[in-house]
């Protein structure tokens, strides 16, 4: 494949390359998921139920949150795990995870498991959390990282640009940060290009003087910066000739983003559904836009609402568990997010797929007779918004059971005329005559974490 060079570690070799330890490590394990992604899905399960056994019963042994929770269940000790013993396992939610502490943590991993590491969720739910990993979950991490290039045939010498930083003072406009490689994933298996990058939390003006003057292939977002930096290129009349693909991560990706950056740049978006403390959970079908959860790493369900496995075409609370995190073990965690669960795919691979994942509870719209529905928006949806007035961003905002507020970005005042239609929208979209005000900002916050939600329920807070 173009620009697929081997990183080798041994001087004076570079063909055939010998990468180091961790490289060929990552090697080993893409050459078995290489092979995996082609088994019948009972193979598949098999496989995954031998590691979930080696999970739990290393979960019972060395960690008091688990010795107590697994003390209520018929589960043997140290013995076969069936599908059924499964089931008898309770969801682990985040409150359960924040209230455990320190009794989650394994007080017996495994050296050669390597050193350990804490991390920290952005706490997008409003309830942030710290995970513990080790270095071998970090390898699997990587190995995931390079399987979703190889996929989607990237050209690794070209430059990638990464507009998801969000720390304070950290690749500020307008040189931002350079770094000569794809990052360790990547470049200790292949010779890359260099990584450009600049803080998200960056006026969008910025944004898009910066990606001129610096000419990606590539570029690595959240699906609303992509967004607006596709609509801002329409607009403007501005071009990104090299760009030849949109990666994307962290939010809700929408039809309509993948629509307005092929309008603009040409480009196709590729998305990816990963998880700070639970890995990589689905990576896009190389040949189709619904993803293939990443089995080899994480037993993940789609649970309806009596616990029961969905069907395709069903909507259900996403939950996972990380097959090779042994720190802490987050067996059945409940992740808080909701997919729809995809049929098999045309392409071969047999792994399950998710035709589209959904979010978390809170962006769901909550109806006075207490259904919740999603509140998702078409790309037909957002192109009869945009034709009532000239809105640059929204956001969606339920305040009460019978009141939303709409949130805008606009380069003028609006008429009485167009609120008036915006909300007459409003309410003909979600089906109800909400009570709806009509907001306006000069820019509509991201998160601490660069995140941008367009629908937000404020009804349990």
């Amino acid at each position: 494949m173009q620009g697929l060079c081997p990183s080798s570690a041994i001087e004076g070799v570079v063909w055939p390359a010998v990468p180091d330890q961790r490289g060929s490590a990552i090697l080993a394990i893409l050459f078995q998921l290489e092979q995996s992604q082609w088994w019948r899905p009972d193979e598949l399960l098999g496989w995954q139920f031998k590691q979930l056994a080696l999970l739990v019963a290393h979960a019972r042994r060395t960690v008091p949150f688990y010795r107590e929770r697994f003390g209520l269940t018929g589960i043997e000790p140290d013995g076969p795990l069936s599908l059924d013993d499964w089931r008898q396992i309770p969801l682990l939610t985040r409150s359960e995870i924040q209230a455990a502490g320190e009794a989650l943590l394994s007080q017996q991993v495994p050296s050669s498991h390597g050193n350990l590491s804490d991390i920290f969720t952005s706490g997008s739910t409003g309830k942030p959390i710290r995970a513990r990993r080790t270095q071998l979950s970090q390898l699997f991490w990587s190995a995931f990282t390079i399987r979703d290039h190889l996929w989607h045939r990237r050209d690794m010498s070209g430059t990638l640009a990464a507009i998801r930083e969000s720390g304070k003072g950290k690749a500020l406009y307008p040189k931002g940060a350079v770094a000569p490689n794809w990052g360790r994933s990547s470049s200790q298996v292949f010779n890359t290009g260099p990584c450009v990058s600049l803080n998200i939390l960056c006026p969008i003006e910025q944004h898009i003087e910066w990606l001129q003057r610096q000419d990606p292939d590539f570029l690595l977002t959240h699906p609303s910066m992509a967004h607006e930096l596709a609509r801002r290129c329409l607009t403007d009349g501005i071009k990104l000739a090299r760009l030849r693909q949109v990666q994307t991560i962290s939010e809700i990706l929408m039809p309509a983003t993948r629509e307005i950056c092929h309008e603009a740049w040409g480009a196709p978006v590729v998305d990816m559904y990963t998880a700070r403390e639970a890995g990589y959970l689905a990576l896009q079908c190389p040949e189709h836009e619904h993803y293939h959860v990443q089995a080899e790493g994480a037993f993940v369900e789609i649970l309806d609402k009596d616990g029961r496995a969905c069907e395709p075409g069903e909507i259900g609370r996403v939950v996972v568990t990380p097959l090779h995190n042994f720190a802490m073990p987050l067996i059945r965690y409940d992740i808080g997010d909701y997919a729809e669960v995809g049929e098999p795919c045309p392409c071969g691979r047999q792994l399950p797929t998710l035709r589209r994942i959904l979010g978390r509870a809170q962006n769901m719209l909550a109806m006075p007779n207490g259904e919740k529905r999603w509140p998702l928006l078409s790309s037909a949806d957002i192109r009869s918004l945009l034709n009532i007035a000239p809105i640059r961003r929204y956001q969606f905002v339920q305040k009460s059971a019978e009141r939303l507020e709409l949130r805008i970005e606009v380069p003028r005042r609006l008429s009485s005329a167009e609120e008036s239609d915006l909300c007459s929208w409003i309410c003909q979209k979600f089906g109800y005559p909400f009570e709806v005000s009509i907001v306006v900002l000069d820019e509509i916050p991201r998160s601490g974490a660069g995140k941008f939600q367009d629908f937000i329920s404020e009804m349990d807070s």
